[in-house]
C-alpha cells in the first residue's frame, strides 16, 4: 500500500513498484492453463454481456480508503476540512500506512480519532525492511507490531483493526531494473525447492496474528487475487517464488485492480469476488498520461465500486488521495448504488481466460520437478537399455552370432 502501495487493502510504495510486483507474478504464471468457468451470478444477456442488479435491500457498502505516502502530503490532506467532513457523511474509514511510527504520524491518526473516523492500522515496514509483509521478513514484522504498541500507547491512538499488506520483496523487483538479474533468476530457482520457507513463515504469522488478536484488535490481509488461484489448484509455487504468504486472518481482502488492465473492465472483479471476503478497488492514484499508470476516472471507478458491492458488503479504495484530487468523495455521498452495471461479454471471457491461463500455469509449474524426475527416470531408462543392447551386440560378435 503505499504511494507504493494499496489497501484497506492495498498497493505499492510507490507506482513503479506496484507495477513490478504484478509484473513479476504475471510472468510466473504466463504459461497456458485449462478449465476454469465462471458461473452466472447475475443476468446473462443473449450478447454474452453480464448486467449486475442493484439489490436495495442492501443499503451502501462500508467504505475504507487507503492512506499512505509521506507524512506532510497526510497532513496537507487532513486539513481540508471537506475531506473529514466528506468521510464523516460516508461513515467510511482510513487504513493508515505505516512505514514510519513518528510524533507527526501520530497526530494525523488523532485528528482522525477526535473527528470519529475509524482507522485501520496498515502495519508497513521501513523501505529498508521491504515495507511489505512476505515471508522474507517475517522476524521484522513481529518486532514491528511490539514498536507499534508501544507508540500507540504513548500518544492514547485508537485502531479499529490492523492490516497485514502481504506483497512480495521490493528489493526482488528492484534487482530487475538492474545488473542483477541473474542473480534473482538463481534466487528464484533457490525458492522454488524451498517449500520449507513458507512453512516457517505460515507459522511465524500465524503466531504473529494471534498475538494481535489477543491485544484486542481484530486482523485483516490485503492479498493479490491469485492467492485464489493457487489454493484453488492446491499448489505452493507462486509463494515460494515470490515470497506471498497464503495466511489466514478475521477478514480477507482480495486486491482487484482494474487499473491494471483496463480491457478487463470490471470482469476482473466479476470473476473473482465470489471467493472474495472483501474486495479492494482502485487505483484512483496515477496519470491519465501514463497508459501504465492508469487511474480510473468516476465512471470507470464508480462501476467497479457497484460490481463489488454485489459480492461484498466492505469495499476498500485505494487510494484516499486519488479520490480527494478527482473530487470523487463529494460524488460518493450522492452515488446510486442500485444502478444497474453492464459488463461486455468479452471482458468477462478475457478475465476467465486469464483465470484459466493463471490456474494452468501454477499447475504446471507444481508439476516442474515431478516432470524432471519422470524426464531423468526415462532417459536413465533409454541408457541402460542402449548399454544393455550394445553389451549383447559385443558378446553375440564374439560367439559369431548375428545380433
Amino acid at each position: 500500500m503505499q504511494g507504493h502501495g494499496r489497501p484497506h487493502f492495498f498497493t505499492t510504495r510507490d507506482t513503479n513498484v506496484m507495477t513490478s510486483s504484478a509484473c513479476l507474478l504475471l510472468c510466473v504464471m504466463a504459461a497456458g492453463l485449462a478449465g476454469f468457468v465462471s458461473q452466472s451470478r447475475g443476468v446473462e444477456l443473449k450478447s454474452g454481456d453480464i448486467q449486475v442488479l442493484g439489490d436495495k435491500t442492501k443499503g451502501p457498502p462500508v467504505l475504507w480508503f487507503a492512506c499512505d505516502g509521506p507524512t506532510s502530503d497526510l497532513e496537507r490532506m487532513f486539513s481540508e476540512p471537506e475531506v473529514i467532513s466528506d468521510l464523516q457523511a460516508l461513515k467510511a474509514g482510513v487504513s493508515l500506512a505505516l512505514p514510519e511510527l513518528t510524533e507527526r504520524r501520530a497526530q494525523v491518526v488523532l485528528k482522525l480519532n477526535q473527528a470519529g473516523v475509524p482507522v485501520t492500522a496498515w502495519l508497513a515496514l521501513p523501505g529498508e525492511e521491504g515495507y511489505y509483509l512476505n515471508a522474507s521478513n517475517v522476524q521484522e514484522a513481529m518486532v514491528r507490531f511490539k514498536d507499534f504498541e508501544r507508540w500507540s500507547a504513548s500518544y492514547s491512538l485508537r485502531w479499529a483493526s490492523i492490516g497485514l499488506d502481504i506483497e512480495p520483496n521490493i528489493q526482488d523487483f528492484e534487482a530487475l531494473g538492474k545488473d542483477h538479474r541473474r542473480h534473482l533468476v538463481f534466487t528464484i530457482i533457490g525458492r522454488y525447492f524451498n517449500g520449507g520457507r513458507i512453512k516457517r513463515a505460515k507459522a511465524s504469522y500465524a503466531e504473529l496474528i494471534g498475538e494481535i488478536n489477543r491485544n484486542g484488535y481484530t486482523v485483516e490481509t490485503y492479498q493479490f487475487p491469485f492467492i485464489a488461484d493457487e489454493r484453488d489448484v492446491h499448489s505452493t509455487v507462486l509463494e515460494r517464488i515470490s515470497g506471498i504468504v497464503d495466511i489466514r486472518a478475521d477478514r480477507e481482502v482480495l486486491m482487484l485492480y482494474t487499473s491494471f488492465n483496463r480491457r478487463l473492465d470490471s470482469a476482473l472483479i466479476w470473476v473473482y469476488g465470489p471467493e472474495a471476503q472483501a474486495i479492494a478497488v482502485g487505483s484512483t492514484t496515477g496519470s491519465d498520461a501514463d497508459p501504465r499508470f492508469h487511474r480510473l476516472d468516476w465512471e470507470e471507478f464508480s462501476r467497479d465500486l457497484r460490481v463489488a458491492r454485489h459480492f461484498s458488503g466492505t469495499i476498500g479504495v485505494y487510494s484516499l488521495a486519488g479520490c480527494v484530487q478527482q473530487g470523487f468523495l463529494d460524488r460518493l455521498r450522492t452515488m446510486n448504488w442500485d444502478e444497474p452495471v453492464l459488463i461486455p461479454g468479452d471482458a468477462v471471457q478475457r478475465a476467465e481466460r486469464l483465470r484459466t491461463r493463471i490456474q494452468r500455469a501454477i499447475w504446471i509449474g507444481s508439476c516442474l520437478p515431478y516432470a524432471a524426475i519422470l524426464i531423468l527416470f526415462l532417459v536413465a531408462l533409454l541408457i541402460s537399455t542402449m548399454v544393455r543392447r550394445r553389451k549383447m551386440k559385443v558378446q553375440a560378435a564374439g560367439f559369431g552370432v548375428p545380433a
